[in-house]
C-alpha cells in the first residue's frame, strides 16, 4: 500500500470521493485519541503508589493531574491552527512524537519535581495531537458517514475516560519488571511508535487554504489568559488563597477582551487570526462550546474525587477501584453507541437533556448511598448509580462533538476542533482547580487535629472522605442542572437525509459562485468559502 500523498495547499473539495484508507486513518487518529484520554485518567489509580514511592503530597498530585490539563488547554487552540496552516497530519504525527517522548521522561521520573515538568510536556505534546483528530475525521469522511464516526469516536471517549484507571490498575498491580506505577507511561512508547508509522502511513495531509501565517501575539495573549485564570485557581488552596490570586484571575478577563480586539484587527487585516470568530456566528458551534466547557468542569472534579475517595478513604487496591469502574465504562460506551444513529435523529437536544438528568440521578442515589453505607459500601452497591450516570455521559458525549462541528466549515476544522478541545480541557482545568474548594476544603476542616471532637484515626479518615466526596457530588450536580438549560441553546431538531443532501447541493452551488464572499446565513447551514461544504451527517447532524 502506498504512502500517504504529499502535503496538499488545499483541503480537499466537497466533491472529492472518499479517500480509500480513511477507517485506517480513523484507527490510528482514534488511538491516538484513546492514549490521551487514558492518559488524563490513568494518573489517578497511582496515587497512593506516587505518594508512597516518590513522596508526592496531595498538591503535588494535583499539580500531575492538573499541570497536564493546563499545558494541554494552553496549547491547544494553537495546535488546531498549526494544523491548519502546515498540514493536520504532519502536525498530529509531531505532536504524537513529543506526547510518546514526554511519556518516556514520566516513567522514568525520579521526583515529583521532574514528574510535574514531564506531564507539562505531555500535556504540549497533547495540545498539537489532539486538535487534529476531530479534523481529520472532518476532512476524511463524507458528510453521510460522520454520524457513524462521531458516535465510535463518543464511544472511544467513553471507554478511555474510566479504562484509564482499570488499565493502570493492572500495570501496577503486575508491577512489570518491578517498576511498580511507572509502566503506566512507558506503555505509552510501543504504541506511540506503532501509531507514527501507520499515520505516517495512512492519513491524508489537509490544511486550510487560508490560514497563511500562525498568529503569535493572538498565540501569546491565549496563552496568558488561560495561564492567569487557571494557575492561581489550582494554587490557590495550596497558598491560602492570596489576594495576588484572584486579581489574577480578574485579570484574565482584560485579557482575554484583549485577545478578541486583536483578532478582530488580524482578520481584518490580513485574514489569518488565531481563532476564526466567525465561528461563533454558527449557532450550534456557539452553543455547544459553552455546553463543552461546562461538561468539562463536571469530568474534571467527579474522576478526580472518585479515585481518592477509593483508594485512599476506603483503602480499596488499586485494581478494585479500577473494576468498579467497569459498570460504568461499558455504560457510556453502549449509550454514545446508540445516542447519535438512533436517538439524536428523531429526539434532537432532548437526548443531551435526558444525558444530565440522568447523571444527576446517578449523582444522588451514589450521595445517598455513600452516605447509608459509610465506609462499609461495596463495589456491587455502587454498580447501579454508576450505571445510570454512564447512560447520562453517554448520551452526551457522542452527541454533542457532532453538534459542535456539524456546520462548522471545511477549512477552519482544525481551529473549530482546537477551540472544542480548548473550552473542555479549561473546563477540566477548572473542575481539577475546583477540588481544591470542593473536596480538599471539606476533608482540611474534618480531618483537622480535635475536628469535630473526633481523632483522627483510620475510620475517621474513611468518614472524612466519604464527607468531602458526597460534597463534591453535591456540585458535580448543580453543575449538570446548568448543563442541563445550557442545551437549551443548542439547535432542537435533527435533520433529515433529504434535508441535509438538498442544502448541501444548494451550498456547493452558491459558493462555487461566491467563492470567499459567502458568509453562513440565520437558519441555513454554516457553509463559506469555495471548497467548504455542508458537514451535517444524514442520522446525526443537529440544525436550527
Amino acid at each position: 500500500m502506498t504512502t500517504a500523498p504529499a502535503p496538499a495547499a488545499v483541503t480537499d473539495a466537497a466533491s472529492a470521493p472518499p479517500d480509500p484508507r480513511r477507517w485506517l486513518a480513523l484507527a490510528v487518529v482514534m488511538t491516538a485519541s484513546f492514549m490521551d484520554l487514558v492518559d488524563v485518567t490513568i494518573v489517578n489509580i497511582a496515587i497512593p503508589e506516587l505518594r508512597r514511592d516518590i513522596g508526592a503530597s496531595f498538591t503535588a498530585i494535583q499539580w500531575i493531574t492538573a499541570g497536564y490539563a493546563l499545558a494541554f488547554a494552553a496549547g491547544l487552540i494553537t495546535g488546531g491552527r498549526l494544523g491548519d496552516i502546515y498540514g493536520r497530519r504532519r502536525i498530529f504525527l509531531l505532536g504524537m512524537g513529543g506526547f510518546t517522548l514526554a511519556s518516556v521522561l514520566c516513567g522514568v521520573a525520579a521526583d515529583p519535581e521532574m514528574l510535574v515538568a514531564a506531564r507539562l510536556l505531555q500535556g504540549a505534546g497533547g495540545a498539537l495531537m489532539v486538535p487534529q483528530v476531530l479534523a481529520i475525521i472532518h476532512v476524511t469522511f463524507p458528510a453521510h458517514e460522520r454520524g457513524k464516526v462521531f458516535g465510535m469516536f463518543g464511544a472511544v471517549i467513553g471507554l478511555a475516560a474510566v479504562s484509564g484507571p482499570l488499565i493502570g490498575a493492572l500495570l501496577t498491580q503486575w508491577n512489570l519488571f518491578g517498576l511498580e506505577w511507572r509502566p503506566i507511561f512507558l506503555v505509552n512508547l510501543p504504541v506511540g511508535i506503532v501509531g507514527l508509522f501507520l499515520g505516517r502511513r495512512f492519513i491524508s495531509e489537509s490544511r486550510s487554504p487560508h490560514a497563511l501565517r500562525l498568529d503569535l501575539v493572538g498565540v501569546a495573549l491565549a496563552t496568558l489568559g488561560l495561564v492567569m485564570l487557571l494557575y492561581p485557581l489550582t494554587r490557590g488552596r495550596e497558598l491560602g488563597w492570596p489576594l495576588w490570586g484572584h486579581l489574577c484571575m480578574a485579570g484574565s478577563v482584560v485579557v482575554f477582551l484583549g485577545f478578541i480586539a486583536h483578532e478582530r484587527a488580524k482578520t481584518r487585516r490580513d485574514g489569518s487570526p488565531l481563532v476564526e470568530l466567525s465561528l461563533f456566528r454558527v449557532k450550534s458551534f456557539a452553543a455547544g462550546i459553552g455546553v463543552s466547557l461546562t461538561f468539562g468542569v463536571v469530568t474534571g472534579i467527579f474522576f478526580l474525587v472518585w479515585t481518592m475517595y477509593m483508594q485512599l478513604g476506603l483503602g480499596w487496591s488499586a485494581l478494585r477501584a479500577g473494576l468498579t469502574g467497569v459498570p460504568f465504562s461499558l455504560a457510556v460506551s453502549a449509550a454514545a453507541a446508540v445516542s447519535v444513529q438512533k436517538l439524536v435523529p428523531r429526539f434532537g437536544r432532548k437526548v443531551l437533556q435526558a444525558g444530565a438528568l440522568a447523571m444527576i440521578a446517578g449523582l444522588l442515589l451514589y450521595i445517598w448511598e455513600a452516605d447509608h453505607f459509610g465506609t462499609a459500601i461495596s463495589s456491587w452497591q455502587m454498580a447501579f448509580p454508576l450505571v445510570v450516570m454512564g447512560i447520562g455521559m453517554g448520551l452526551i458525549v457522542a452527541p454533542l462533538t457532532d453538534a459542535v462541528l456539524s456546520d462548522v466549515p471545511r477549512e477552519h476544522s482544525g481551529s473549530a476542533s482546537g477551540l472544542i478541545n480548548t473550552t473542555q480541557q479549561v473546563g477540566v482545568a477548572l473542575g481539577l482547580g475546583l477540588v481544591s474548594v470542593v473536596f480538599f476544603g471539606e476533608l482540611d476542616g474534618d480531618l483537622a487535629p480535635g475536628a469535630g471532637g473526633r481523632p483522627v484515626t483510620p475510620d475517621a479518615v474513611g468518614q472524612a472522605f466519604a464527607h468531602a466526596f458526597t460534597h463534591a457530588l453535591g456540585w458535580v450536580a448543580g453543575i449538570l442542572g446548568l448543563v442541563f438549560v445550557l442545551v437549551y441553546a443548542l439547535p432542537a431538531k435533527a435533520r433529515t437525509a433529504g434535508e441535509a443532501a438538498g442544502a448541501g447541493d444548494a451550498a456547493e452551488k452558491r459558493d462555487g459562485a461566491t467563492a470567499d464572499a459567502a458568509e453562513v446565513p440565520d437558519g441555513a447551514a454554516g457553509v463559506r468559502d469555495g471548497d467548504a461544504e455542508v458537514t451535517a451527517g444524514k442520522e446525526a447532524a443537529l440544525t436550527g
